[in-house]
Parts: structure tokens; C-alpha cells; sequence
């Protein structure tokens, strides 16, 4: 059976109206119909007809059989073009795919979800890892051997979060977050006062809910713990909004985590969030009268750590 017999079979116009809609929008079409006109305009600008309806000559570098680049004007095996587009699809299944590995359970192994993105699953093996691929700009670490390219899918999509994105139908939107998950979080290093104000973040909002879980054991509280990390993203978050002049941020959130919200990001003392567990407070009639304390809100003004006012509201 010839192997292209579903392009042969498939209606002229309709396949026409595929390809405008993915020069419009390529996320607009079925990702398999994506996968083949990527491969269509990869194999076009560096393999299509010249005016004079002769071959074009390669216009980049591409990988020859044992690891080197073919330079531009030499002709390429061409075993490596389908490779090419093998390595392309390998990417675009991590970008869809990869959430189903990422290792966001710190006590146990993710069950395996068949998330077939393995080199074997693209027809790459083992003999194909120190060819080098063009497909590496794709993830921003430009031209690159299999391995690296495989080493910084890891990284980037089966680390300890997950990513799953490609539903988004906004072309920019999409580009800008795709650029923000596989080429700024590689690059990502804080330095070491960020990661000090990171920990001491993450050491309030532990000490805080181990301290009300031992003294005021059994009273309904919607504890942060397990998503400790809230507090440092928060602070983060705000600190960063307030160097870009951002003056007022208003949140609103569930109960869960808001007492440590309060405390550790609003800046609500101690004092006065213990007198609510001990059933001294003094009534805060501005903010509502007679509620528990974990549906209180809470206004005030704090002094980030670059030196920004930033007026909170929760």
C-alpha cells in the first residue's frame, strides 16, 4: 500500500483549506495535520523547486550520518530530513504529552499514563543520539545532538511541574507562553538572595500552620500544608508587580491557606489572628460583622524588599 495514499485520497480543496488555516493559525487544525505541514514547509524552504523548476540546495546546516553538519550548498542524506521531522514531532508530543510524566508527586512514581513520548515511539533509537538536529531551535538551544535535545525536554516538561498548554486557540498567547516554559526556564537561576527570601517564605508559612496545628489542635483552620509554596509565589508575584510600578493588588481566594495568607503575605500580626482562635478580637466592623476568621479580608500597606509601597487587599 503506498504510504502517502491518505494525502492521495483526501479531497484537493480540502487539504488547500487545511494548509490556509494552518498559515493562519497552525494551532487551529488537528495536530497531526500540524505535524505534516511543518514537515511540508521544512522540506519546501529547504528542498523545493527553484524558479527554473530545478532542486533548491540546502539553505542551513543539517546533521550527516555521524554526527557532523552538512554545510550549506552540500547535499544531504536524505534519511535526515524524515529524522527531522521526527525529532520536530518528539518536541510537539512533549508539549502536549509530557504533564503526563512530570514528577508533581514527591512520595510515589507517577503511574504510567502511556504518554508515548519516547525516542522509539518516533521511529529514533539509541544509534540516532549524536546525530545533530536543526529541530533544537525549536526549544531555544539551537542546533543540537538527539541527546541534548531529549536532556532539555526532561528538564523542561518531566520535572516537578507540569505543563499542559496547547488547548490555548490565542496564536501570541500561546507563543508567549510556550517561550516563557522552554527557553526563559532554562535559563532560570535565581540569585542567592532571591532563593534566601524563597526559603524564608517557605519557613514562615510551615512554622505558621505547625504552630496553630499544636495549639489549637481541632479548630477548623483550612490549612496550607502541601502547598506551602503559595506564600514565596505570592510574595514573588508582588514584589515583581510592584518593580513594574504596579501600586494596588486585590486577591481573592478560597479558605484554604487564607489564615497563612494573611499572616505571612498581608501582613495581619500574630497577635491579632490568635486573638480570633482565642475568642478575644476586638470586632473589625469595616470588614463585616460576625464572620469566621478564615472568611475575614484584610487591607494594608507593605514595603517590598527593592523598597516599593504596594497597598494589599484580600
Amino acid at each position: 500500500m503506498d504510504k502517502f495514499s491518505y494525502i492521495a485520497n483526501a479531497h484537493v480543496s480540502y487539504i488547500d483549506e487545511l494548509y490556509a488555516s494552518y498559515k493562519n493559525d497552525p494551532a487551529s487544525i488537528d495536530p497531526s495535520w500540524k505535524e505534516f505541514f511543518d514537515g511540508f514547509d521544512f522540506a519546501l524552504a529547504n528542498y523545493g523547486q527553484e524558479e527554473n523548476g530545478s532542486t533548491a540546495a540546502p539553505t542551513a546546516s543539517y546533521p550527516a550520518k555521524n554526527g557532523s553538519l552538512a554545510t550549506p550548498g552540500t547535499i544531504m542524506d536524505m534519511e535526515q530530513l524524515p529524522k527531522e521531522i521526527k525529532v520536530r514531532a518528539l518536541i510537539h508530543a512533549h508539549r502536549s504529552r509530557a504533564h503526563l510524566r512530570s514528577k508533581t508527586n514527591p512520595v510515589r512514581e507517577r503511574r504510567d499514563r502511556k504518554a508515548l513520548i519516547d525516542p522509539q515511539d518516533f521511529g529514533l533509537s539509541d544509534s540516532d543520539m549524536n546525530m545533530v538536529f536543526q529541530a533544537g531551535n525549536e526549544i531555544g538551544i539551537g542546533t543540537a545532538k538527539l541527546s541534548d535535545i531529549i536532556s532539555a525536554l526532561k528538564t523542561i516538561y518531566e520535572g516537578p511541574m507540569g505543563f499542559e498548554y496547547l488547548y490555548i486557540r490565542d496564536p501570541e498567547m500561546l507563543d508567549w507562553f510556550k517561550t516563557k516554559v522552554e527557553k526563559e526556564a532554562l535559563a532560570f537561576n535565581p540569585a542567592t538572595e532571591e532563593k534566601k527570601r524563597i526559603l524564608f517564605k517557605l519557613n514562615q508559612a510551615v512554622v505558621f500552620e505547625n504552630f496553630l496545628h499544636t495549639k489549637y489542635l481541632g479548630q477548623k483552620r483550612f490549612s496550607l500544608e502541601g502547598g506551602e509554596s503559595t506564600i514565596p509565589f505570592l510574595d514573588a508575584v508582588i514584589n515583581t508587580a510592584a518593580v513594574n510600578g504596579v501600586e494596588e493588588v486585590m486577591i481573592g481566594m478560597a479558605h484554604r491557606g487564607r489564615l497563612n495568607v494573611l499572616a505571612n503575605i498581608m501582613g495581619k500580626t500574630y497577635e491579632q489572628i490568635f486573638s480570633e482562635f482565642e475568642g478575644t478580637a476586638k470586632p473589625d466592623l469595616t470588614m463585616g460583622d460576625g464572620d469566621v476568621k478564615y472568611h475575614m479580608g484584610y487591607s494594608s500597606d507593605i514595603v517590598t524588599p527593592e523598597g516599593n509601597k504596594v497597598h494589599l487587599k484580600l
